[in-house]
């Protein structure tokens, strides 16, 4: 088994329970970690036997363009979407999504919301 990252993906996307935030929209940056087996790939140095880094990303992308309005939501459509793709060399994930700057009373960082998911 092997671990591989894509760490601090920013996207602009329009997610929140405000109106004003579906329409105006706002950064979030997503962290994905996979548990996946990447031993036919460490052995073939081919990238169809790899679990392919672009379409982890284009899946993120994808699914952050449809607006929510929780980041919940977005996390646990980004795992589901990552377990459709790769359904024989995925094992686990897990996926954060966090909102830059939420609109709250007060100065905050971020709101991330973290879920994780296992193969059954």
């Amino acid at each position: 088994m092997g671990i591989i990252e894509l760490e601090n993906i920013e996207i602009y996307a329009h997610h929140g329970c405000f109106e004003t935030e579906r329409v105006v929209g706002n950064k979030f940056v997503v962290q994905v970690r996979l548990l996946a087996d990447c031993s036919k790939a460490a052995k073939t140095d081919n990238l169809s036997d790899a679990l392919n880094y672009q379409t982890v990303y284009d899946i993120v992308e994808r699914e952050m363009k449809i607006p929510s309005a929780l980041i919940e939501h977005v996390a646990g459509r980004i795992l589901n979407a990552l377990f459709a793709e790769f359904p024989h060399q995925l094992e686990e994930a897990r996926v954060t999504v966090s909102k830059i700057a939420p609109p709250l009373r007060g100065h905050v960082q971020k709101a991330s919301v973290t879920l994780e998911k296992r193969r059954q």
